[in-house]
């Protein structure tokens, strides 16, 4: 929980890097508040019946849809590309695999142009 609310902290941070404990804590803990919003607008029964989720999902998507980008031009600039590399993501099933590829792999050790290695700080 500490490593989604140091996301949230650093709200629209996209300098330096992030480590991939960083990365993949906040994208777990986002995705069980997402689920818990989406649980919720179906309780209340104000969710739409077309898509299975409502306006409580969607304020909590909004929020956080900025340190949601910020944490993953981080974690790019850890493994030393840029944070336009997000936009590959548009290349059909090819750019989001490469995309997790990415995120997925180790950081480089040492400093690089985008700060100091976060495992040795």
């Amino acid at each position: 929980m500490n490593w989604y609310l140091a996301v949230l902290k650093n709200y629209a941070g996209f300098r330096g890097r992030a480590r991939r404990k960083e990365y993949w804590m906040f994208f777990l803990f986002n995705m069980i508040f997402a689920f818990v919003a989406m649980t919720l607008d179906n309780v209340f029964g104000i969710a739409m019946e077309s898509t299975g989720y409502g306006p409580l999902y969607g304020l909590y998507m909004l929020a956080v849809i900025i340190p949601s980008l910020a944490v993953g031009v981080r974690r790019l600039h850890d493994v030393s590309k840029s944070g336009w590399m997000m936009l590959i993501s548009f290349i059909p099933l090819i750019g989001a695999i490469w995309l997790l590829f990415l995120f997925v792999s180790d950081g480089n050790p040492g400093g690089n142009k985008y700060g100091l290695n976060p495992k040795e700080a």
